[in-house]
């Protein structure tokens, strides 16, 4: 399973990967730092899940998940962020998000991420 984890903090990334291999060993695993790494990665490996943060130079997690969703409607993108506000979780979840996760994700959240989508 191909899975895309996108946060322009590496510390970031790499936790979260460290919890999803708990539980998806062989899932292969890419990275981007941005909104615009995102979306070339998304267009070229076509992962099947994308952990996506939303406050990012360059390009910004909401107009990343925009663009994703354009190239494909069914994509299952997770939106992990530390801005909780409502609106913002409204926001993305309308822009075609499948959830938004407060950071950090532990064991316990990402069993639960996992658990809503569909493999």
């Amino acid at each position: 399973m191909k899975v895309l984890v996108v946060d322009d903090s590496k510390l970031a990334r790499l936790s979260l990967i460290k919890v999803l291999k708990e539980f998806e060993p062989s899932a292969e695993i890419f990275e981007g730092e941005n909104g615009a790494v995102a979306v070339e990665l998304f267009k070229s490996e076509r992962p099947r899940v994308v952990f996506l943060d939303l406050t990012m130079p360059v390009m910004d997690g909401y107009e990343a998940l925009k663009i994703i969703m354009e190239i494909d409607p069914k994509a299952q993108v997770v939106v992990v962020s530390a801005d909780i506000q409502t609106q913002a979780q409204e926001f993305v979840l309308q822009l075609g998000a499948k959830m938004m996760v407060p950071k950090p994700i532990n064991s316990e959240k990402m069993l639960a991420v996992l658990q809503q989508l569909v493999f």
